[in-house]
């Protein structure tokens, strides 16, 4: 049984995550993933370097300035750089032997392939536009249009088998011992 956690930016899917690890559940993360095949895989940065210059990289590292402005700027870009990581993270994941994920694009992606069930995390919009400025350092318009580049999070939740709700109003650490009692999903200690 695989389980995807996914939400829209700034839904606290990584804070999540991060409750589930301490209660013993392996989590892979494609965000973390993908940056270090970006840094180690030669093949993903010659494929980089040709789609967007070679500003892509400052020394062995992605330049997230160029890679984003890139992205950024039209869907076709986009689905260039996607066509090039999504692949190689797909395979890690396939690799890794783990059974829980975190995919920010799960859909976007087409990784909802990969898993068996999707765990949503929940957000209202403010609260998710707040977070995405304070945790990157970003205006309001800049966090709106990362935000307006993604799935909506009412189609997320549709798509999803189960929710969390990250709004402060939940209880958050209830929902995770719910979740983690469902009988057909993995469990940390067997």
């Amino acid at each position: 049984m695989k389980i995807a956690i996914t939400g829209g930016i700034g839904s606290g899917k990584t804070h999540v995550c991060n409750l589930l690890r301490e209660r013993g559940v392996e989590i892979y993360d494609c965000d973390k993933a993908a940056k270090r095949l970006m840094r180690e895989s030669a093949d993903i940065r010659q494929k980089l370097i040709a789609a967007i210059g070679e500003d892509a990289y400052v020394g062995d590292r992605p330049n997230k300035a160029a890679i984003s402005r890139f992205l950024l700027a039209n869907d076709a870009n986009s689905a260039i750089v996607n066509s090039i990581v999504h692949p190689a993270v797909a395979e890690d994941f396939k690799q890794s032997g783990l059974q829980w994920m975190e995919c920010a694009i799960l859909y976007e992606s087409g990784f909802d392939r990969l898993v068996d069930k999707v765990v949503c995390v929940l957000a209202p919009w403010e609260t998710r536009v707040q977070r995405v400025m304070h945790r990157d350092n970003i205006n309001r318009s800049q966090a709106l249009e990362w935000m307006e580049k993604q799935m909506p999070q009412e189609e997320i939740m549709r798509r999803a088998d189960y929710y969390v709700y990250n709004d402060e109003k939940h209880n958050l650490l209830k929902q995770l011992t719910v979740l983690l009692q469902i009988p057909s999903l993995p469990h940390p200690n067997g």
